[in-house]
């Protein structure tokens, strides 16, 4: 048996479902051990709601999924893993269960039934302050429509949501509207603002949990500390953590439960925040990183040409200044429409801590801290003093809410004040910025929209080198088991179609004559709209040849979904059909003649640098400060957009001629550096150092470089991987980028071949975009 290493040595995320379940998952394990990967990270594996393809709407009793292969089918998994050395990392949601379904959720079941008297009702963040105690479910249309109310089989139903009833109340005879009245609960518009229940985020069919309250902890671990009793995994990942009431306290206790095995949560950092020290985590799940090196690959000067294409086509202005103003009215507005129960309640509890202010008054200051907040979410001990000073400033900013500001700097500089209106306050924040920002904002601001990702801000799409290397010299220090991500379950677009539109910012005279053409050739029904679908479609468009019949249906689900995120000509509450069609007749337009040629030309210059970007991405995060994730199938291309785009079943069986699945180059990258990794233990765990490398000559902007090391400080392992890859390919123009390596002789880990002193980047990449050198 081999033995699991202690420091993850890389990580592989795994989609599971019905038809991907745990048995499929063991028969992919030697493909994971020739890639290097030390830990398996599976989705979630509790029973959820039926039909459920992703397992984040679990349901109670809280037990290990029967589709995925139940308990039996999961230790069997466990054991077959062990075998080959991989352990695994296991994702928990504790924020949120999933409610659609009252058949198959008895705790919703009986706060229904029962309301506030049910045994379960402490279980939810339930509001039943609207008039009569009722609990509301805006369940409804915005008409108010109930004609899909039924009566049938002795149950109540509102068209395909079966609603339970009190006991006596669904007597014979009994219209469907007179069985409603009697029960517990109110049947309300989805706009009405009379939410009668804390939601994950703005989804209806996903219910919060009061993980603070110690009987529902309880009820949603016991089965994860019985696996830990008996050894059957190796760390967890913790998903949401900024919704739970009380984040640290919760860590701690889960900490408690299973003990020195890994610990991560997903949990999103806006620029120059850290990751809290009282957390007692190994790290993030590493957007932050993938905020970093996404930045370091985005051209700055071509950003800014961008700016002035963006706002000739759109209107709209892409500098920070105005951004930042436009996010905070999206905030507001999202915060008003879509979570008017956050702000009432956060205003109350900030309000009885201040009587004599009145309430109006703290409720503008509440509204305009969630709106205006810069932070993730604050609350957190070590970003009082940040939280303090945007206090200040919207003092400054906004004189007549003085006295409303002066209630919230109170409870913040002394967390004792009024602990859990912080608490509110920091949920309400990070529940908006989700909102309003990565669903609603980043679907409709498009300068450059690889920049459009979570842990990403189009603010700032890209950073220095002191930036970078600064960053992953304290994250070596602080959060050496940290893990990194390029692409997740959740992100926008995976890591080859970022790569590839980033490197549009290399051509931007070139992009803006394209888009000027097709917009005399195809002009589009509304600019806004187009020119983001069009970076997309970018994006996904096929190296050579114009996109086939599945790419075409892919890309029109994809841009409904982007056209009713945004809300500019559609909404998921109000579809407009005819301004969708538009747009994918427009679409459908782009695929054939003139306007597909200019295109495929297009794509033609920008698809092999952007190839080469995507090695080096991967390059650098496995071998950074952290530990790599990679998402199921992207150790090959993937042109994945958002979900469930990017959820769709991973063919292992494109392996080709390799058996073990690396007959591709980024497949063969992962192998070669995650083995060196293996070799050097001691560079890449705890302890570990790290050391930029500054590259000469006039093309050295062109290569990132650093060193890792072992406690000792001597460098033993380098890694080099071109950036801005356009104008930076293989011959003469690699000749003018000097690497200095550090003292000693260098091996290169692919090849074999032997460096020393300062060598020139032709001579050390040759025509690969990325090497990875130990130290003889």
């Amino acid at each position: 048996m081999t033995t699991i290493p202690a420091d993850p040595v890389a990580t592989y995320r795994v989609q599971l479902t019905p038809d991907f379940a745990f048995a499929e998952v063991a028969g992919i394990l030697d493909h994971l051990v020739s890639l290097g990967i030390s830990h398996l990270y599976l989705s979630p594996i509790l029973a959820a709601m039926p039909g459920s393809t992703h397992g984040y709407d679990w349901c109670p009793p809280a037990r290990i999924s029967p589709e995925l292969g139940g308990a039996d089918g999961y230790r069997l998994l466990r054991a077959h893993a062990r075998a080959v050395g991989i352990g695994i990392i296991l994702d928990i949601v504790p924020n949120h269960l999933g409610v659609f379904d009252s058949h198959h959720n008895e705790w919703w079941a009986d706060v229904l039934r029962h309301g506030s008297d049910s045994e379960y009702a402490d279980y939810f963040d339930l509001d039943t302050d609207f008039g009569d105690g009722a609990l509301c479910l805006p369940w409804l249309s915005a008409d108010g429509d109930l004609s899909s109310l039924r009566v049938s089989d002795g149950e109540l139903w509102l068209g395909d949501r079966y609603l339970p009833t009190a006991d006596g109340t669904l007597r014979p005879g009994a219209t469907p509207d007179e069985v409603l009245a009697a029960q517990r609960y109110r049947l309300v518009p989805f706009d009405s603002r009379q939410i009668g229940y804390r939601r994950f985020l703005a989804v209806n069919e996903l219910a919060a949990l009061r993980q603070e309250v110690p009987e529902v902890y309880e009820a949603t671990h016991a089965w994860l500390r019985e696996l830990a009793a008996d050894d059957l995994f190796d760390g967890v990942r913790v998903d949401h953590l900024d919704g739970l009431t009380d984040p640290i306290g919760y860590c701690r206790r889960l900490r408690a439960d299973i003990g020195d095995r890994l610990l991560y949560v997903e949990k999103g950092l806006s620029v120059g925040e850290h990751l809290d020290p009282a957390l007692p985590v190994d790290g993030t799940t590493g957007y932050e990183q993938l905020r970093l090196i996404e930045s370091a690959f985005t051209a700055p000067s071509g950003a800014v040409e961008l700016s002035e294409v963006y706002q000739r086509i759109t209107g709209d202005v892409g500098d920070g200044d105005e951004l930042n103003a436009r996010a905070a009215a999206l905030r507001h507005v999202t915060l008003v429409d879509m979570f008017s129960d956050r702000l009432r309640r956060t205003t109350a509890l900030f309000a009885r801590s201040a009587p004599e202010v009145p309430v109006h008054n703290v409720q503008q200051a509440v509204a305009t801290m969630i709106s205006g907040a810069r932070l993730a979410r604050p609350g957190y001990p070590s970003s009082n003093p940040v939280v303090l000073e945007t206090i200040a400033r919207l003092r400054v900013e906004n004189p007549s809410m003085a006295d409303g500001l002066d209630v919230l700097a109170r409870a913040f500089a002394s967390p004792e004040r009024a602990p859990q209106a912080v608490a509110r306050l920091g949920e309400a924040v990070a529940a908006v910025s989700a909102k309003a920002i990565e669903d609603i904002g980043y679907h409709r601001t498009s300068r450059l929209v690889s920049a459009n990702e979570l842990g990403c801000t189009p603010l700032a799409p890209t950073a220095n080198r002191d930036e970078f290397h600064g960053t992953l010299a304290a994250r070596a220090r602080d959060w050496p088991r940290a893990l990194t991500a390029l692409s997740t379950h959740d992100t926008k677009r995976s890591e080859d179609v970022r790569a590839r539109i980033a490197v549009i910012a290399q051509i931007p005279q070139r992009w803006t004559v394209l888009v000027l053409t097709l917009w005399q050739v195809a002009p589009p029904p509304h600019a806004p709209t187009a020119y983001f679908l069009l970076q997309n479609l970018i994006g996904v468009w096929p190296d050579s040849g114009t996109p086939g019949a599945t790419v075409r249906a892919r890309f029109h689900a994809y841009a409904r979904k982007a056209m009713r995120e945004a809300q500019l000509i559609s909404s998921w509450t109000a579809v407009d059909d005819a301004a969708e069609s538009a747009i994918l007749d427009w679409i459908d337009r782009l695929l054939t003649g003139t306007p597909a040629d200019l295109i495929s030309d297009l794509v033609a210059v920008i698809a092999e640098p952007a190839r080469d970007e995507s090695i080096s991405r991967k390059t650098l995060s496995l071998l950074m400060p952290g530990v790599g994730d990679v998402y199921q199938g992207t150790q090959w291309w993937d042109d994945s957009l958002t979900d469930p785009d990017n959820r769709r079943p991973v063919d292992y069986r494109r392996s080709g001629d390799d058996a073990h699945g690396l007959d591709h180059p980024k497949a063969r990258m992962i192998a070669t550096a995650l083995a060196v990794r293996r070799r050097h233990p001691d560079c890449f765990g705890p302890g570990g150092g790290y050391a930029g490398v500054v590259c000469r000559g006039p093309s050295g902007i062109h290569v990132i470089a650093f060193t890792r090391g072992g406690a000792d400080g001597e460098p033993q392992v380098l890694v080099a991987a071109i950036r801005l890859a356009h104008t930076f390919r293989a011959g003469s123009a690699r000749e003018h980028a000097v690497i200095p390596l550090p003292p000693g002789v260098w091996r290169d880990a692919a090849t074999g071949a032997d460096h020393h002193g300062s060598v020139t980047a032709d001579a050390v990449f040759g025509d690969r975009p990325a090497v990875v050198l130990e130290r003889l």
